[in-house]
């Protein structure tokens, strides 16, 4: 396709560098998909049913997703990735808010949840680290300011940085589930019956939204589509690659704690290292050096996991803004670095705030309102998804003539069988997040709301939908400065404009 390039938009005429191969898209994808952190808290949270529930949500979810993905990414690759799915199927103000709930919650994982896990992890397994202290907050800041300082630097550095903690996460992984063989050979498996892991209705609704936020994150290196060298080839690829190794980095691990670990000594966040602890006990004398090798590695790999998000999210919402469905302002890309340097500051300084509150706030009363705030902001990334994933059948409809390099296969059919069950995934998903205890409630199932969260459903559905509606005014403020400023026009794109987002 040749046109005139999207004069409205900064970053539809900047000239990207084409660092990101095969090779790289794969890793990137590993590092922002494999949470770590998670990979405990499923455990934890599901007994020996999290095992059931993840297989199942691989096969039913994770592989038609990718399917979705594999074709949205080959076929409509302008930098910007979802929201250039969104602004092409639905327009500027549903791209506006979309990706607002897609990029908000980075910073605030990164600040409210990841900083937390790698600041834990040094007080227990490296050197002391009070919580509150002033050696806490200058390790959480450090933390925030290196991850976003790898995302600015540029991807063809950024890139390594981000590969070596996906090839390391893999690797502490492979490392556990072969010491917990040598283990059970050693001493015998202490967890969850055969039978402990039939599926019940409880242990699914009490899962799924952990599961779901865990596996998604095929999109994100599409953010940084027009620096990929070759993505109608390398995307498809790439997601059935990182979508395999993905799907077994969560479920041998996880099968690996349960069966070591009782469900009294899974505990969340922290799981996974101390089921480390546990199953190093076979390296004897060594297992205290190893111990700590291996918390620095996790922390390392904690690190990348929040820079693999920034880079990704960033240039998200950044090609929102240079497109103005955001301040234009943070829509600049440094003609050096190639990245969004304004967006990714804007990043780090929501991912400061928040820390600073959160460790002021989680030391006192305030705790159960702050985690109530955190779990929301986080479940906006499974709000996104709702606007999202509908725009590959709205794409087929009205660009049909745009070559696809891959298609969901099976035809119009297999194209609304996958896009209906990934959907129902992420109400579900979305709902339960939002709304937790109603779908247990019409089922007759044991919900005690106060003890889980810490307040009551008055509380809680307050700052929940309170919020949301924050974060959907700031995306429409944003929206419409820009809209009166410019008077960009709402209606259709024209061929020049679809000729930038598709890309070269």
């Amino acid at each position: 396709m040749s046109a005139p390039e999207l004069e409205t938009s900064d970053i539809r005429t900047q000239h990207f560098r084409k660092t990101l191969g095969r090779i790289d898209i794969i890793l990137l994808s590993v590092a922002a998909i494999i949470s770590i952190d998670t990979v405990a808290q499923i455990a934890a949270g599901g007994g020996a049913q999290a095992f059931t529930w993840t297989l199942v949500i691989g096969i039913t979810f994770l592989f038609p997703y990718a399917l979705v993905v594999a074709e949205l990414g080959s076929t409509f690759h302008g930098e910007g990735g979802p929201f250039v799915w969104v602004r092409l199927a639905y327009g500027k103000l549903a791209a506006a808010i979309s990706t607002m709930f897609y990029w908000v919650t980075n910073p605030l994982w990164m600040g409210g949840s990841l900083v937390f896990i790698a600041a834990l992890t040094w007080d227990t397994y490296i050197s002391p680290l009070p919580s509150g202290s002033v050696g806490d907050y200058v390790f959480k800041i450090v933390f925030i300011w290196l991850a976003i300082l790898t995302a600015i630097i540029g991807l063809q550095y950024g890139k390594y940085v981000v590969a070596a903690g996906g090839i390391v996460k893999v690797a502490l992984l492979a490392i556990f589930v072969v010491t917990v063989a040598v283990y059970a050979a050693r001493y015998g498996v202490h967890g969850y019956a055969a039978g402990e892991f039939s599926p019940t209705m409880g242990g699914f609704l009490a899962v799924t939204p952990v599961i779901l936020f865990a596996v998604v994150g095929f999109e994100a290196p599409n953010g940084a589509a027009e620096e990929m060298r070759n993505p109608q080839k390398d995307v498809p690829k790439a997601v059935a690659s990182s979508g395999i190794i993905s799907i077994l980095c969560y479920l041998v691990p996880i099968f690996a704690i349960l069966a070591v670990l009782p469900a009294s000594k899974v505990q969340g966040a922290s799981g996974l290292l101390d089921a480390f602890k546990e199953v190093f006990k076979v390296y004897g004398p060594a297992a205290g050096p190893l111990m700590w090798i291996a918390a620095a590695l996790f922390i390392f790999v904690v690190l990348t996991q929040a820079s693999a998000w920034m880079i990704a999210s960033d240039r998200v919402q950044a090609a929102a803004a240079a497109d103005g469905a955001f301040f234009r302002y943070f829509g600049k890309f440094s003609p050096r670095l190639g990245t969004p340097v304004r967006m990714n500051l804007l990043s780090g300084i929501v991912a400061t705030v928040f820390c600073i509150a959160a460790t002021m706030l989680l030391n006192g009363s305030t705790s159960a309102v702050f985690t109530v705030v955190l779990t929301v902001a986080i479940s906006t990334l499974l709000l996104s998804y709702l606007v999202i994933f509908p725009a590959i059948v709205t794409l087929r409809r009205k660009y049909p003539d745009v070559p696809r390099p891959f298609r969901v296969p099976g035809g119009k059919a297999g194209l609304w069988v996958c896009t209906v069950i990934i959907y129902a995934w992420v109400v579900l998903g979305s709902w339960v997040a939002v709304f937790p205890g109603t779908i247990e409630h019409v089922l007759g199932i044991d919900y005690g709301f106060h003890d889980i969260w810490g307040v009551d459903r008055g509380t809680f559905e307050l700052f929940t939908v309170g919020t949301l509606i924050v974060i959907a005014v700031l995306a429409l403020v944003g929206y419409l400065w820009e809209r009166n400023r410019a008077n960009d026009r709402p209606g259709e794109l024209d061929a020049a404009e679809l000729t930038a987002m598709v890309g070269d």
